[in-house]
């Protein structure tokens, strides 16, 4: 049985994220190409340095076997943790890395500075609904008719949260994108 493990990624995984995202999403069979084209283009390379600048834990890998297998694409978003995106690479999708990601990704965030996670599912993805409530995620309400059309779960736990401030969303600003650039510039 391989060793899972979880990490924080690097610049050096953007690359990899990007191409499987794009992949996940191009084939999922639960949105509509409308909020395809939508997700590929908004969750770009950019958009996922400025998750990595914020926090690289908002971008978790799941390894076997130090090999990554899947991951999870958060952000913060008004004191909350909203769960983008959540998968298991083609490679290794008869592996148990979804589950032990989903734990993962709990013990991470609670008792920090969320408090709660929350993620959109759309009502025909069994699988992910099974999942998140054995993690005990709740379904909260339907949201009928909010992306493009198209009914979507409004899913969530809550968290413990320990300090005092929030988080107030995806903007790293002038200073964190300067950051950026001189990580880039000298290989971090």
């Amino acid at each position: 049985m391989a060793e899972m493990t979880i990490r924080a990624a690097t610049a050096a995984d953007i690359n990899l994220v990007h191409d499987e995202l794009m992949d996940v999403i191009a084939t999922s069979p639960f949105y509509s190409e409308r909020f395809k084209t939508h997700e590929m283009g908004r969750l770009n390379k950019t958009f996922l340095r400025n998750l990595l600048a914020i926090d690289p834990w908002h971008i978790m890998l799941m390894c076997a076997d130090s090999v990554p297998g899947g991951a999870m694409v958060s952000g913060p978003e008004c004191g909350a943790v909203f769960r983008y995106w959540s998968w298991v690479f083609p490679s290794h999708r008869q592996t148990k890395l979804g589950m032990f990601g989903m734990r993962a990704f709990d013990e991470h965030w609670d008792k920090t500075r969320f408090h709660k996670a929350f993620t959109f599912v759309r009502p025909e993805n069994e699988v992910a609904r099974m999942l998140l409530r054995r993690y005990g995620y709740k379904e909260t309400c339907l949201l009928e008719k909010h992306i493009f059309g198209q009914d979507y779960l409004l899913i969530e736990k809550p968290y413990t949260k320990l300090s005092e401030d929030y988080d107030s969303g995806v903007n790293i600003g002038r200073l964190g994108r300067l950051k950026q650039r001189l990580g880039t510039l000298v290989g971090a």
